[in-house]
Parts: C-alpha cells; sequence; structure tokens
C-alpha cells in the first residue's frame, strides 16, 4: 500500500480567482444530459454532476469524468476533501472504463467505501482519443460523519495522474498520490434536475426536457419568487494580529517567537506534513512500525531525489523548493553553519544596523546546536572519504577544524560536516521552533492553504486572500486593527505573492494582469525590483575513486532494501550510517579573481556519485564525489518571475553571468586537483584524462549548474528596509532567503535563520504593531 503525500485540499498551482474557476451548466451531446462542472484547461479533462430534485429526498446523483486517453486515472471528491469524504476514481483497462468509491482516513491509499452503488450508464466508452466515464452514484450524499450539501455553493476536487495505477484490471488496485489536483466553484444548488428528466436519466435515457427545478422559494410580503440561490454560505473569519504566509525556516522561527510574544498568530503552509510529529505517515517499509518518515531518516536524504512519488517538490516552481511543512528545511542535508561575521557584513548588502548578528545568532544556537557526530552513540561512520580527502587536501595546506567552532575561519580549512539534525533524526526548525509555537493557544496553524495574494488598500494590508474558503468570506483571512502580514513563502513563493498583489515590476504584474486575475487599481501598483539581485551557488561536481572508499551503493538501496544491519543499528537507537545525511566533509578556500576581488569556494564530499562521465573502466562500490560551490563575493547575478501559467521560474540564471566567476571556479577546481597524483590510488573518472578541466567547466550542463541556495529576489535595502517591511507598505513585511542580499560563505540554512530571529526582533520592536 502506498501512502498518499497530500490531501485534496492543497490549493491548486494554478489557481485562478473564484470567478475564474466557476463551473458552468453544459449538455452532454452524446448523452443530452444536462451537467454542471469544469473543463480543466491544462489537462482537458471534464468533471460534471446533476442532482435529483431536492424535494425527493434522494441520496444519488449522475456524474460523468471526459479525460484525453493519455489520462492514466483520474478522481472526483464532491465535498472537496479527501479525508472521510466520499472519493470517486476511474481509468482505462483496455476498452473498458474501471471504477470505484473510496474512502480515505488519513493521508493514505484510500480503499474501497461501503454504501455507494456506482451504475455506469451506456454513454460510458472508451475511443482512441479518449475516455469517458458517466456513472449513477447511489447512497453518494451521505455518509458516516458528514454529507454533501447539495443546496449551496460548494467546492469540488479534482485529481489527475500520469502514473498507472498498480493493477488496472482491479477496481481496488492502490495507485500514487495524483500529479496534480485542484478545485472549481460550483452552484450545486442550481444543478438539480426536473424528476421526469433525472429519471430518464438514471436509467440509461438520452434527452432532456430543459427543465430544472428551483432550489428555494422565497416569500415576502409583496411577491412571492421561486428563485435559485447561487450565495456562497456565509463564513465567519477570525482576524489574526500576524498572518505568516510559508511554514518554512523564516515562518515558523517567525510564527514562535511573534506568539511567544504574546500574538496572535496564524501560520498558513501550502502544502502538507513533512516530519511524523507533523503527520506525515510517507515512510519505507523497513521503518513500519516506529514514528519515522522519509524526513525523520537522515540516510535517506538522496533518494528525495529519485523517489517515483515526490509531493514534497512545488509542482508550480520550476526548481526544486519544498512545498511541505518545513520547507527546505525538511528535504535539504541539513548541513548547517554558524553565520560567519561576512554573511552579515555591509560589503555583503545588510544595512549597518544588521552587522551585529551575535545576539541572534547565539538564539539560535540555544535552539538548535550544530553536530558534526549526528549518529546518537557519539561515532562517525562511513569516513573514508574523509580520510582520502585529508590526504588530497593535506599536500594543499588545508588544516583540520571543528567547523562551527571558529564560523569566520574559512580558508584552507576542511573537517567534519555539520547538521541541524537532533537525536539522530532531522531536526531544524520544525523539531524546535514549531513545537513551541503549538504549545500555545494564541498560535494557529494551518496546512494546505494557498496564498494567493495579500489583501490591500492602497499601502494598507488588510488581509490575505486563500484558497480555503473555510477561513473567511472567498478564502479572505482579515487582520485586527494594526495587524502585519509577514511573507515567509522563499525566494520563488514571495515574489509571487507580490505580483499578484501588485508589487513588483510592471511586466511581472502586467502578466498576472493578462491571466486574468485581480489586481489593485494601477495607480496603486507598486514598482519595487521584486526578484532582481537573484544569486545561487555555481557548483561543479567531481568524482573519484579510492580502494578505500564504500560508495554506499550510491545511495540507491537505502529507501526500499538498505543494508540490514544498518537498518536495525538506526531503528535500535537511532545511530549508526542512516543518522547522517550523504555529505561527510567539508572545506573551504579564499581565492582572488582576475578582477581583484576574493571568492569563496567551498568544498563538500560525499560516498557515491550523481553522475559518471568517463570512457574508462571504473569500480562503483569505489566512487566519491567532491562539489565544489562559489560563494560570497560571487558577482553574478539572475532574475526570477513568473510566466503565462504563473509557474515561478528563473528568467535569466544567476550563474557564471560574470565570466570572471567561472574564471575563478575553474581556478579552485584546477587546484582541487592539482595534488591527485600524490595520493596513492585515487582516480578523478569525471572529468577524466581525455577532458580539460577548462572544458568541462565550459561544457557543463547548466541544467546542473544550481545548488538551490536562492537569495536575493527581495533583498533588503531594495525591496525591504532595514526592518524587513516592503517599501511603500504599511504593515507588510518578508521574513525568509528572499531578502538575504548576497550569498553567505556557505550553505545558507543557519544564516536564514540567524535572519529570522534578528528580523522578528526588528518587527516586534516597531511602533503602531497589534
Amino acid at each position: 500500500m502506498r501512502l498518499l503525500g497530500c490531501t485534496l485540499t492543497l490549493g491548486l498551482a494554478f489557481l485562478r480567482t473564484a470567478h475564474a474557476q466557476l463551473g458552468t451548466q453544459y449538455v452532454d451531446p452524446d448523452n443530452g444530459i444536462t451537467f454542471y462542472g469544469l473543463t480543466d484547461p491544462v489537462h482537458n479533462v471534464t468533471y460534471g454532476y446533476v442532482f435529483p430534485p431536492l424535494d425527493s429526498g434522494a441520496t444519488e446523483f449522475i456524474g460523468e469524468i471526459v479525460a484525453p486517453i493519455d489520462t492514466e486515472w483520474s478522481g472526483v471528491s464532491p465535498a472537496g476533501v479527501m479525508i472521510e469524504a466520499l472519493l470517486l476514481v476511474a481509468w482505462v483497462n483496455g476498452d473498458e472504463v474501471v471504477s470505484s468509491a473510496r474512502w480515505a482516513t488519513d493521508y493514505i491509499q484510500p480503499l474501497a467505501m461501503v454504501g455507494p452503488i456506482l451504475t455506469d450508464l451506456p454513454s460510458t466508452k472508451v475511443n482512441s482519443t479518449h475516455w469517458k466515464w458517466v456513472y449513477r452514484c447511489e447512497n453518494c450524499t451521505t455518509w458516516s460523519g458528514g454529507g454533501l450539501d447539495t443546496t449551496s455553493f460548494g467546492a469540488p476536487a479534482w485529481a489527475f495522474s500520469s502514473i498507472p495505477v498498480d493493477d488496472p484490471s482491479d477496481p481496488e488496485s492502490d495507485f500514487q498520490e495524483h500529479t496534480d489536483f485542484g478545485f472549481y466553484g460550483l452552484d450545486f444548488s442550481s444543478a438539480h434536475a426536473s424528476a421526469s428528466d433525472y429519471a430518464n436519466w438514471a436509467a440509461g435515457g438520452t434527452g432532456s426536457s430543459g427543465t430544472f427545478t428551483s432550489t428555494t422559494t422565497t416569500t415576502t410580503a409583496t411577491s412571492t419568487t421561486s428563485a435559485t440561490s447561487s450565495a456562497t454560505p456565509t463564513v465567519t473569519a477570525t482576524a489574526y494580529d500576524y498572518i505568516i504566509v510559508g511554514a518554512g525556516p523564516g515562518g515558523i522561527i517567525a510564527a514562535d517567537r511573534l506568539s511567544e510574544a504574546g500574538k496572535n498568530v496564524l501560520l498558513l503552509e501550502r502544502g502538507g506534513p513533512s516530519t511524523w510529529e507533523t503527520g506525515g505517515r510517507y515512510a519505507p517499509d523497513w521503518a513500519d512500525g516506529q514514528p519515522l518518515t522519509k524526513f525523520d531518516v537522515p540516510g535517506l536524504f538522496e533518494t528525495l531525489f529519485t523517489d517515483s512519488n515526490p509531493f514534497w517538490w512545488c509542482k508550480d516552481v520550476n526548481t526544486f523548493a519544498g512545498c511541505l511543512v518545513g520547507g527546505g528545511t525538511s528535504v535539504n542535508g541539513a548541513l548547517y553553519w554558524y553565520p560567519a561575521d561576512s554573511d552579515f557584513s555591509t560589503e555583503q548588502g545588510w544595512p549597518s544596523s544588521w552587522v551585529n548578528h551575535a545576539p541572534y545568532t547565539a538564539k539560535l544556537i540555544d535552539r538548535i546546536p550544530s553536530t558534526d557526530h549526528p549518529s546518537t552513540d557519539g561515532l562517525r561512520y562511513l569516513e573514508q572519504t574523509e580520510n582520502v580527502t585529508a590526504m588530497l587536501l593535506g599536500y594543499q595546506g588545508y588544516r583540520q577544524v571543528t567547523i562551527n567552532d571558529d564560523p569566520d575561519s574559512k580558508d584552507h580549512i576542511y573537517g567534519y560536516s555539520a547538521y541541524s539534525f537532533i537525536g539522530g533524526q532531522r531536526g531544524g526548525p520544525v523539531a524546535t521552533y514549531l513545537q513551541s509555537a503549538n504549545t500555545r493557544p494564541n498560535f494557529t496553524f494551518k496546512q494546505w492553504v494557498y496564498v494567493l495574494n495579500v489583501v490591500r488598500d492602497g499601502a494598507q494590508i488588510t488581509g490575505v486572500a486563500t484558497n480555503d474558503t473555510s477561513l473567511g468570506p472567498d478564502g479572505v483571512v482579515p487582520l485586527t486593527p494594526n495587524g502585519r502580514v509577514v511573507l515567509a513563502a522563499g525566494s520563488f513563493g514571495s515574489p509571487r505573492v507580490l505580483f499578484r498583489s501588485g508589487i513588483g515590476p510592471e511586466d511581472m504584474i502586467e502578466v498576472v494582469q493578462a491571466a486574468g486575475l485581480e489586481l489593485p487599481d494601477e495607480e496603486d501598483w507598486i514598482d519595487l525590483p521584486v526578484g532582481y539581485n537573484v544569486s545561487d551557488n555555481p557548483s561543479i561536481n567531481l568524482v573519484f575513486t579510492h580502494p578505500s572508499v564504500d560508495a554506499y551503493d550510491n545511495w540507491a538501496t537505502v529507501w526500499s532494501d538498505p543494508r540490514e544491519a544498518d537498518a536495525n543499528q538506526y531503528l535500535a537507537n537511532r545511530s549508526g550510517v542512516l543518522a547522517q545525511a550523504s555529505p561527510r566533509v567539508n572545506f573551504w578556500r579564499a581565492l582572488c579573481g582576475s578582477d581583484g576581488n576574493t571568492r569563496w569556494m567551498q568544498g563538500t564530499v560525499r560516498p557515491g556519485a550523481a553522475s559518471v562521465d568517463t570512457v574508462y573502466p571504473y569500480n562503483a562500490s569505489q566512487m566519491f564525489t567532491i562539489t565544489a560551490y562559489l560563494s560570497t563575493g560571487l558577482t553574478s547575478r539572475g532574475r526570477i518571475g513568473i510566466d503565462v501559467a504563473l509557474t515561478a521560474r528563473a528568467l535569466v540564471n544567476p550563474w557564471f553571468v560574470d565570466e570572471i566567476d567561472r574564471e575563478t571556479l575553474l581556478q579552485g577546481l584546477e587546484e582541487i586537483v592539482s595534488t591527485v597524483p600524490l595520493v596513492n590510488g585515487l582516480t578523478m573518472i569525471t572529468p577524466d584524462n581525455t577532458t580539460t578541466m577548462e572544458d568541462y567547466v565550459a561544457d557543463y550542463s547548466v541544467a546542473s549548474l544550481g545548488s538551490n541556495h536562492w537569495v536575493g529576489s527581495n533583498a533588503i535595502g531594495a525591496v525591504v528596509d532595514e526592518n524587513t517591511l516592503v517599501f511603500g507598505t504599511n504593515n507588510l513585511f518578508i521574513v525568509d532567503a528572499s531578502i538575504v542580499p548576497a550569498l553567505p560563505v556557505g550553505n545558507p540554512q543557519g544564516v536564514v535563520m540567524s535572519m529570522a530571529e534578528q528580523a522578528v526582533s526588528r518587527i516586534l520592536a516597531l511602533a503602531g504593531g497589534p
């Protein structure tokens, strides 16, 4: 049985405003049935419903799914939720449509539902281009603990998959999580046919009298009118002092500190659970019975990029971005460097008032101390690469240190990799700050809520617009008087929210406008360089073999069939190889570029290799990789924006825009390999000796250059002021990696979390707040 990673209450990536996603009336030309529904414009799948008259007391409906033939399976949730509600799924097996009613008690594989009776109607068919399932669903509007209200407006959900079910011949087959899904507004109260039409269609007949029944009769003192009500049910909205958008490291830390200060805080996350303590249940079979998920076990890190069901990656961001509780800190390798003083220097673009980061970094370390020996027994495992790296770098004048003991020492040093793991499991802000926030009655956390835009009256933000209509009328969540919104949706997500709120470059706001989305009046647009000044570490992989190295099967078996002794050791006490992610060693070197500027290079060493390019035979069991990143001091910048589908992407790639960055990293790579001949048994296989290092770097795939360490898209001083307030607004703040003006010297997790501590302190100190 496969665990499903998310629920149908998650916001659709391309969700438009309510007006643009409303179901409408249409007539199926094959059977003459008048349905109410929607054709999804992305996958061209049609979903429709029609109900018997309200006064009939019937608990059934007729529905259909019409899908292109390459749709592997599709499904609907008329009530718009996955848990404890009717789910219907269908797919093709040969020339037949196979279908079933399902029921889920958690975010897991839905199983057969007892009660509903499904009858295929005659217009069900399969041809060379499409398949169509037209069905009668009896006992389908009420169920244990709930039901479908067909007297009012609703938000049914659809699901689509490009991945086949496990056994197409079996109506109860398992299947993987949908690859896309969405919602649309539907006035169920209008979707009721006359008694005669419904009886005809339910019996397999065709055609229609065109008569639809009224749903309500409204009587006043002056007239009596039969009318169809289409009003959305009244929803009572709770106002909050702070609404935080995004439960990544910035959002979680902000939520914890603001609620600690007594503020009424709402934290919204567009994704779902990650680790076990957040409600996640996606785990390997070998960990069955233990409170562990893929995200808890450090040794499963590499499998995040090879899993066949990677529901944790944002589907509307054109790079790896985590859409789940914890954001990037739940899917990264957890490398954790305490900030160097240079990371918050004015040379890096920080205001002078930010230079003294020490008090905030100390607060962070108090909550999340680093460890370079995450196994609970205090031992280090699979450390052969450290021995080889020590020989390689020792000839170049490097010295070994405990890296976080001296954060400012980052030239010609190497040491064991340091992590934010705690107790042999993923730690970080999810295991610390989020847990303390959850204990407070003034903290509310909602998952599966997609924030579309902030609602603003000129410079004043009054709330946020979401896809979740249970949070307020039309999904709008209001602020209390003097309340504030904090964007923490990441370097791609926060710019998109700004664009959709009329904040940013005109060309990006015009993309939103062209999509037909609601925006403030043009005179209220705020012109800021949102999306500019973006940087990410360019990185190059070098692959070696050495007879002493254990490549650990290139991490290929740890999910389905790990080494038995290692799995047993980890399950027994969270120790051993699997208590650590794949990196084993890190090193730094300061390099002088031809422009006279100093740029830093970071190296990360791990057993195994993502790819090998060589014409020579090699022993795959002895592979290891050194990844060299260019960081602080690089001068290349790119741009992040959105396309016509509102997908967030890099409009200008930030790697090697300045040729001197390429030259400098090439210099560092040539230094790394300069002492390979001095290490007995060490062989470089990528690049091999048929290629020069210069050609290897020049021909390196652009798709492989990035490190997913994106910063700067809402840079402090350009988009936000020194208190992280968005320029031109009264009460909109940003606390995530997007405000970091330049790359730190190492992986940015530590800098982002220290920044969040300082940012929240500044926000709380500002006058005029709640």
